[in-house]
């Protein structure tokens, strides 16, 4: 079983992290069987799964629902839950309160969108004895901030800002940060500037790994296809041709066939 100690283990040993977004058992049983070394319960699962258009829908209830399914699925993984917007911004005991729930509900750590504003937070968090990940670059939480979900860090000083945020996240306890649609470059000096590991998202391969959309690597969704979600499925399409498969076989009365059901009612004892 993978632990989060793994995590700075496999940055040394130059080992590329693997990490998949996963939001239901079903799902999970199935990532729990393959080599992926840890699961993200994002706060994209309301995008995802629930619909909306943003990530900002996202509720304390939400992500420890999922990550409790999650965890019955894979037992064997290592699984971070995202805090919600505004989640950690209400004060330290209403955050702390969250991270207990999505704890409780399975999550091996929690992780946090940017650094302005959370670091003691992170270390009281940390303190408390719950490992952080740590987020920056384009944090989907502030879309309304940026004016959409926009490329981050293509200034020099946006660069130098996030080597910064990446430092101070590492001195106050993070275990890993994840990076977001920023530079292949940046990300290549914010990645050699500490030394946890940064699980990269659109960011190029000078990264300690990578985390996809789970949805986004199995081609769940054929409308939807950002540059850095490589398709390794094109399960939208598998899945409607098997249901309109079984929608023709119902309706030529092929299915069910015969021992697909009783044919006869058994015999009742008296």
């Amino acid at each position: 079983m993978k632990t989060i100690p793994d995590f700075q283990k496999w940055k040394a040993d130059g080992k590329p992290i693997t990490m998949v977004t996963c939001y239901d058992a079903a799902t999970a049983k199935i990532v729990n069987a393959t080599s992926v070394d840890s699961i993200l319960i994002g706060d994209s699962c309301a995008m995802v799964v629930h619909g909306f258009d943003s990530t900002v829908h996202a509720t304390v209830e939400m992500i420890a629902a999922h990550t409790a399914a999650v965890r019955r699925g894979a037992p064997d993984k290592v699984i971070v839950a995202d805090l919600p917007f505004l989640s950690n911004r209400k004060g330290i005991d209403h955050a702390i309160e969250s991270v207990d729930v999505l704890m409780k509900a399975g999550a091996n750590a929690v992780k946090l969108e940017r650094r302005k504003g959370n670091i003691q937070l992170i270390e009281h968090i940390v303190d408390s004895g719950v490992p952080v990940m740590g987020h920056l670059g384009l944090t989907p939480q502030s879309v309304n901030e940026f004016g959409g979900f926009k490329m981050q860090g293509k200034s020099s000083a946006a660069a130098r800002a996030l080597i910064e945020d990446a430092q101070m996240l590492e001195q106050a306890g993070c275990f890993s940060v994840v990076l977001e649609c920023i530079p292949g470059d940046v990300a290549a000096q914010v990645t050699e500037s500490i030394n946890i590991p940064t699980i990269g998202i659109g960011c190029g391969p000078d990264v300690s790994g990578q985390v996809l959309v789970i949805n986004d690597l199995l081609g769940m969704d054929a409308t939807f296809q950002p540059r850095f979600a490589r398709k390794y499925e094109n399960l939208s399409e598998r899945i409607a041709s098997a249901v309109d498969r079984y929608c023709a076989d119902v309706e030529s009365v092929a299915f069910p066939a015969e021992g697909e059901y009783t044919s006869r009612l058994a015999k009742l004892s008296r």
